[in-house]
Parts: structure tokens; sequence; C-alpha cells
């Protein structure tokens, strides 16, 4: 079943459809949530305001109008919108950078070496993504974690596509320089061993 045909069934009366739709969504918004959340360091609200979103989402659909967006582009805005205004809540409370999140485990026959190497890299790219503006970060989330298209990102986010494609350029240029460091040091590291052997 669509989620239009679902849609319509849950505004004819049929709620239990609700749940499957939210199924359906679920993991992919509180990964959203997640990410969004990082940069402030408050990833423990992440299945609450998951929660709300659909909650919301449940309270609005009658006014979810399918000719203006999909049913997902919809509920991501709802959910970005909900942690913006959680975010601004905590605003003025200085929270320190998280500096490990949760590191996936390595299958038994990688390295050790190789599997603090990775996770060393991917909490540096974490890192880079939290540090930068709201837009941008949110804009590269979308893209890169939830792999929509820059139509759906340019709908989520209330821009243009000209303008979601230049937050992904500023956002990419500024991981990449906040990158440079590291890739500088660790070509330097291979040089010197190479140099040694």
């Amino acid at each position: 079943m669509t989620d239009s045909q679902m849609i319509r069934e849950i505004k004819e009366g049929n709620v239990e459809l609700f749940s499957v739709l939210m199924r359906r969504y679920q993991r992919k918004i509180l990964a959203f949530v997640f990410h969004m959340l990082k940069s402030s360091n408050q990833e423990n609200m992440a299945e609450d305001l998951c929660s709300e979103t659909f909650y919301k989402a449940y309270r609005s659909l009658d006014t979810f109008r399918e000719v203006e967006a999909t049913f997902s582009t919809w509920l991501y805005t709802i959910a970005r919108n909900t942690v913006l205004s959680e975010l601004r809540k905590h605003r003025n409370v200085n929270i320190p950078l998280d500096e490990g999140g949760v590191i996936p485990i390595a299958p038994s026959e990688v390295a050790p070496e190789q599997t603090i190497l990775r996770n060393e890299k991917v909490n540096m790219v974490r890192n880079a993504i939290n540090n930068l503006p709201e837009k941008q970060r949110s804009a590269i989330i979308l893209r890169e974690y939830d792999q929509l298209d820059y139509q759906e990102i340019a709908e989520i986010m209330g821009q243009s596509v000209s303008s979601v494609k230049s937050l992904l350029f500023r956002a990419r240029s500024s991981v990449k320089i906040q990158l440079e460091p590291y890739v500088y040091n660790h070509i330097n590291d291979e040089f010197e061993g190479m140099t040694s052997r």
C-alpha cells in the first residue's frame, strides 16, 4: 500500500494504519533527528523528538496536501522544525562537544589498528559536520546520510534547489578544510613510514 493510499484511509477513519506508516519512516526520522542533535550533544532526546514528530504529523494529517509535497518530505520538515525548536530552547546551555558517539563493532577479521583508524576518521567527519552552521548541517545530513535528492531537501528546508546546492557546496568545502590537517598528517606519516623501510 502506498503512502497516499494509507493517508487517504487514515483520513477516512482507519487510524490504525498510522502505526504502519510510522514504522515505515521511524528508522529514517530517528536517524535524521539523531544527527541533527549530535552537534549540541543532545542525542539522548532523539527518541522523544522522533515520537513528537510523529505525534505532530498525526495531529496535522488533515492539513497534509499531497500536491504540495510527498509525505516523507512533509515528515522530514516536521522533524527538522521540531529539532530546531528544541535546540532553540537549549541555546544558552553550554554543552561540550561529544568525542565519541556510537562506534560500530568491527568484524573480528579486521585488525584493531584498522578499526581504531576507521573510528578516528568517522569521528573526525562527524565533528566536522557538527561544526557546520545549522542550514549547511541539515543539508549535508539530508543528502549524505538520508540520501534525499536536491528537490526533497529544498522542500524540507524551504529553500530553492540552487540554494541547497550552494549550501552543500559550502558544507563540503568546510568539512574538507577542517579535515585537511588530518589528511596532511596522515600522508606525512605514510611517507615517513615508506622512507624508513
